[in-house]
């Protein structure tokens, strides 16, 4: 576990095996982390090396067999400052190049929780009021929840409204959950109960299937469409919509 998630945060197999080692040796001479950590000795010089590269590891020098100690484990925290800093640096850059690259008129897929991640990164880019028919509180799912949370601040951040149409079942899940969405919604009758919602942003509209109280579905699908006029119509049904629904 704890080796899959220093692979997460950047260290190679091989690293990350060596550096728990260190974390159980304290300090060592490379046969014996080569036996912890299982990796042949001829690859531990070079992990090492690149360990001592990142400051995660430092050599302590004697006459006989040079020992390697671990860097407090903090050290993981700073390197991913570091990390954030320089995207930080060229961040603006590649915004730029993403957004002279957009096309008035594309179409393509997103899948499962991390295309649900996208779709959410698009609606705080285009920075425009939210339209959602057949809303199921899928931003709460636990999968996600602190990336919603943090998506929900940028949106009120930057004064975005949302006009939602929740399925009625979510009534299920307390009043507290849809209110977390704001004031601004209506109900959609059980009787018109699917697994698919509609989202309109911008002159964006995305059809998601796949999606149920409060869950994700890992295999649903995103088709993402973006034509302003597609989107402009969308809006106009769900104002009629919106105008046959209620809070009741």
């Amino acid at each position: 576990m704890l080796t899959e998630v220093l692979q997460n945060l950047g260290l190679s197999p091989n690293e990350a095996k060596i550096y728990e080692a260190l974390l159980d040796l304290k300090e060592s001479g490379v046969g014996e982390i080569s036996t912890h950590a299982k990796v042949h000795r001829r690859n531990v010089y070079d992990a090492i090396k690149r360990l001592i590269d990142k400051g995660l590891v430092f050599p302590i020098l004697t006459k006989g067999e040079n020992i390697y100690a671990p860097v407090d484990p903090g050290k993981l925290s700073e390197i991913i400052k570091e990390k954030e800093i320089e995207l930080n640096k060229i961040l603006p850059e590649l915004q730029v190049k993403y957004q002279k690259k957009s096309a008035s008129q594309e179409a393509y897929i997103y899948r499962g929780v991390e295309g649900f991640k996208n779709f959410m990164r698009d609606m705080i880019r285009v920075g425009e009021d939210i339209y959602a028919i057949g809303a199921k509180l899928a931003w709460l799912d636990p999968e996600i929840q602190n990336f919603s949370e943090q998506i929900m601040k940028e949106i009120k951040r930057k004064k975005i409204n949302m006009h939602i149409l929740f399925d009625e079942k979510v009534k299920e899940a307390g009043e507290e959950s849809y209110k977390k969405f704001g004031n601004n919604y209506r109900f959609i009758p059980n009787k018109y109960l699917t697994n698919s919602t509609i989202n309109i942003f911008g002159d964006y509209v995305v059809n998601y299937t796949g999606l149920y109280v409060k869950k994700i579905d890992e295999k649903g699908t995103m088709f993402v469409i973006r034509d302003q006029k597609i989107a402009d119509s969308y809006r106009k049904w769900f104002e009629f919509l919106w105008d046959n629904c209620s809070k009741k």
